[in-house]
């Protein structure tokens, strides 16, 4: 297909960037902490680390993982931590130390833990005290021979105030009794490296920066394999594409950027972590979003330029007491990713903020933007156009590219692809024709060359043979006064096979739901209209606040194996 999306690209936004700028990511963030060293590059709980700062503590753990834990490029390192200062000081050091991040949700339960640590041969880790105890449950079983433990204000300065305090009591009483023998403080191997050198390490592009494990919310986590230069291309894409914003901003007064979503999942380590580093802003790093009180706390005491976050996070402020006293004067860019952004959520956030809320689309082996709608576009329901030097393809089942208008799986191509999963070579040759990664999501182009989602091909229902996607109706029942969230899944039917099941939680007050199937009855066809609802009290979600619908299809699967006298 023809570029066709050129067309409607913003003034200023190239069709092409540079993938080969810079040597590595080394090269990239060495850069940015000296042209930017007086500048705060991280902010948590009250405390701010300058880039010149960043440089300095990055390049004692970088010299301590080469001279003291004996690891060699290549080797890789897990990262277990939420967003606290002592994340861009490890993850800066270990890119430095030319080894691969393994990034590691701190929730994981010991299963999952275990699993990625086996399947990424992960040799160190890093993490928070509070987590320690699930680690020790089976670092027996791993290759993980290093361990540095840090609390969640090692890296705070003293004195410090009441409220970070409080905080602190509070993580304290929390953190479960745990014992590594031979487990070292963070703040005594950063002390330690000061003292060595940090001999030069060779770096090349294709070597592999990060083993990003998916989801797991459709089986078993892999690794995609990231390059340095996937995730250089990626930031420099991003970048490119809010350029004209930030060229309106004073250059004396770096931006601020909210970081609410883990550093740890790809989205907020690309779009936040590495893009606004490059750019010299400061991110101001939520330790606990789903603390929405004290989250919109923190909002109010900074005016902002850029925040990130999926459709449940900027549902979720919209209904916390105060939002809407935030001042919102600096706010220029709101993007939401991850999974589908609602019009109704879209069309709230205007109206509160006075920023339009962006949805870009792309997924952990695209590094992970792919599209991105134009910044002051109102929102459209589409996932926007190919970010520079990406190409989209909709293709049908046999890999046949499709017309602008039909439906089929999305398919990219562009220097931000991973090469592949680790170690698992079967399942790399699933997901590619060729150069094209099949993302197992469906959708099409209009005729300006904007990308719509349909839905994943996994989440799809089928009734008695016709497609619903599931976005379409929870759009829909989003829609209806009283609904706080929605997840639309396939329930087994007799009769047709699947039918529409509504989860719903609900924003405070009863109503009945016979009258929200009605309201879908008025909007949908026959076939996509819910047949059950169940009211939850709240929704099974990922790390970053992604419903996990494939969870509530296995519920309703369960229910139907059972014998009708024990349901």
């Amino acid at each position: 297909m023809d570029r066709i999306w050129l067309n409607r690209y913003p003034p200023g936004v190239p069709a092409q960037i540079d993938p080969d700028r810079y040597a590595s990511l080394k090269a990239l963030l060495e850069e940015s902490c000296e042209r930017y060293a007086e500048r705060t590059a991280f902010e948590n709980m009250g405390t701010r680390l300058s880039y010149a700062q960043l440089q300095d503590l990055s390049r004692a753990f970088a010299a301590w993982l080469r001279g003291r834990a004996g690891l060699e490029t290549g080797d890789r390192i897990a990262l277990m931590m939420p967003n606290v200062l002592q994340y861009p000081v490890a993850l800066f050091g270990a890119l430095r130390a030319g080894l691969v991040v393994v990034n590691t949700n701190p929730l994981y339960t010991a299963r999952e833990l275990e699993h990625q640590l086996r399947d990424s041969g992960a040799k160190a880790i890093v993490i928070v005290e509070n987590f320690a105890h699930v680690l020790q449950e089976v670092l027996p079983r791993t290759a993980v021979r290093t361990v540095v433990v840090t609390g969640i204000g090692d890296l705070l300065r003293w004195p410090r105030g009441p409220i970070v305090n409080l905080v602190l009591r509070r993580v304290r009483r929390q953190v479960p009794p745990w014992s590594i023998p031979g487990a070292l403080s963070f703040r005594g191997v950063l002390a330690e490296g000061r003292g060595l050198a940090l001999e030069p390490v060779a770096i090349e592009r294709g070597d592999p920066a990060f083993l990003q494990y998916t989801g797991g919310t459709t089986g078993v986590a892999k690794g995609a394999v990231l390059s340095h230069r996937n995730m250089i291309a990626n930031l420099l894409q991003a970048s490119a594409w809010i350029g004209p914003a930030m060229a309106s901003l004073d250059p004396a007064v770096p931006p601020v950027a909210i970081t609410a979503l883990p550093l740890y999942h790809i989205f907020s380590l690309t779009a936040n972590c590495f893009m606004f580093s490059f750019l010299g802003a400061t991110n101001l790093l939520i330790t606990n979003p789903r603390d929405f009180g004290g989250f919109v706390a923190t909002l109010r005491r900074r005016r902002f330029f850029f925040i990130s976050g999926v459709n449940t996070l900027f549902n979720a402020l919209l209904h916390t007491p105060g939002f809407s006293e935030v001042d919102f004067s600096a706010l220029r860019i709101s993007l939401g990713g991850g999974m589908a952004v609602q019009s109704v959520v879209a069309e709230r956030w205007k109206q509160v903020t006075g920023c339009i809320l962006t949805q870009a689309w792309g997924l952990t082996e695209t590094s992970p933007a792919a599209t991105i709608n134009p910044l002051g576009l109102d929102f459209n329901g589409s996932i926007g156009l190919p970010i520079p030097s990406t190409e989209i393809s909709i293709r049908d089942d046999e890999g046949r590219e499709l017309g602008r208008g039909e439906v089929g799986e999305i398919c990219v191509r562009g220097p931000q692809v991973t090469c592949g999963y680790w170690n698992r070579p079967e399942e790399t040759a699933l997901v590619f024709w060729g150069d094209w990664l099949r993302t197992g999501d469906v959708g099409r182009f209009d005729e300006a060359g904007f990308v719509y989602i349909e839905d994943r091909k996994k989440d799809m229902i089928l009734v008695s043979g016709f497609n619903v996607y599931p976005n379409e109706v929870e759009g829909v029942a989003a829609e209806f006064p009283g609904v706080l969230e929605v997840a639309a899944v396939a329930e087994p039917d007799e009769n047709s096979g699947e039918v529409v099941a509504l989860f719903v939680v609900r924003k405070g007050t009863e109503f009945d739901p016979e009258a929200l199937i009605e309201h879908c009855r008025r909007n949908l066809t026959g076939y996509k209209v819910p047949r059950r609802i169940y009211f939850r009290n709240e929704l099974p979600k990922s790390n970053v606040g992604k419903i996990l619908r494939r969870t509530l299809r296995e519920e309703l699967r369960a229910a139907a194996a059972q014998p009708p006298s024990s349901r």
